[in-house]
């Protein structure tokens, strides 16, 4: 079984402030900080140390060698990642509160680049028993689902940000939905509470498996044949940037291993809330051996 992550790729400026910026308000920042991110560098290297062997493809610019450099040096494949010359690469503007709490302005770049063809040539390496993790910061999400799909890969999907384009993905499709409060609600038609999405969502689609993620509240499981609660950890909020990345490379490690899903969602929890003690996305995540350590002391 081979994973792949057709995912974006980002540079994070994150600024430190009072408060977020209001409409007609000029705020000084207190601090900037330039780190490697996006969903989908976050997601693989979350993965990759997460014990999983994964791919990445994307695109970036010149600016974004350092990406796929990072990546590589987390133990990613990133030989299917693609540099446009001339252009810039994604990037987003992030603003941090003193409680740790994020508010983020995303700029595509080279993630809205990606072309039917860049994805067919993404998927020729990979087939029936493999697996393809999407999220909604790339182009053509939909194409890259249904052609995963046509080669017999299961398809994860972490539909976030929400946007009009995740109506190009049929959801049908996919095996593993991995989502927050907010994306629950989108895809369900406005649920709220927690429940009512879980059972909103795998009636809707009952061929897959569905994990939501409630921030301290913790997270949920729902299968077939089995619901699981995981109570959040409670840690010392610096950065929440990272952690539902971190979260979903670190579940989908588990559920690819066969691991059950009271386990990988014990893991996944660790493993965020370990990432949401430091600031950054990306440098946030931490190692299997550290997600271990962590779970053995509590």
């Amino acid at each position: 079984m081979k994973v792949l992550n057709i995912g974006s790729l980002n540079i994070d400026k994150v600024y430190q402030v009072p408060h977020f910026v209001s409409a007609g308000e000029t705020l000084s920042s207190t601090d900037l900080q330039i780190f490697p991110g996006g969903k989908g560098l976050n997601q693989s290297i979350a993965a990759a140390k997460a014990g999983l062997s994964i791919c990445h493809a994307g695109k970036i610019g010149p600016d974004g060698a350092f990406l796929a450099q990072l990546l590589s040096d987390s133990g990613v494949d990133t030989s299917l990642i693609r540099t446009a010359p001339g252009e810039a690469t994604g990037h987003a503007v992030i603003q941090i509160d003193p409680n740790g709490q994020n508010c983020i302005l995303l700029f595509g770049g080279t993630n809205e680049q990606i072309t039917p063809e860049d994805i067919e040539g993404f998927l020729e390496p990979f087939g029936s028993g493999d697996v393809l993790l999407l999220q909604n910061e790339i182009s053509h999400p939909g194409v890259a689902a249904r052609l995963a799909a046509e080669r017999g890969m299961r398809v994860v999907l972490n539909p976030s940000p929400i946007s009009p384009r995740l109506q190009e993905v049929d959801l049908d499709l996919i095996s593993l939905f991995l989502l927050n409060e907010v994306e629950g609600a989108a895809l369900s038609g406005g649920q709220t509470e927690p429940e009512a999405i879980l059972e909103t969502l795998c009636s809707r689609y009952p061929r897959a498996e569905v994990v939501l993620t409630l921030g301290g509240q913790g997270s949920l499981y729902r299968g077939k044949e089995q619901s699981v609660a995981c109570p959040a950890f409670p840690v010392g909020a610096v950065d929440t940037t990272a952690a539902g990345d971190t979260f979903t490379g670190y579940f989908l490690s588990a559920w690819l291993d066969g691991k059950t899903p009271e386990e990988g969602l014990l893991f996944a929890s660790a493993a965020a809330g370990i990432a949401v003690s430091r600031p950054g996305a990306a440098p946030s995540i931490p190692e299997r051996e550290e997600v271990l350590c962590f779970l053995v002391q509590r």
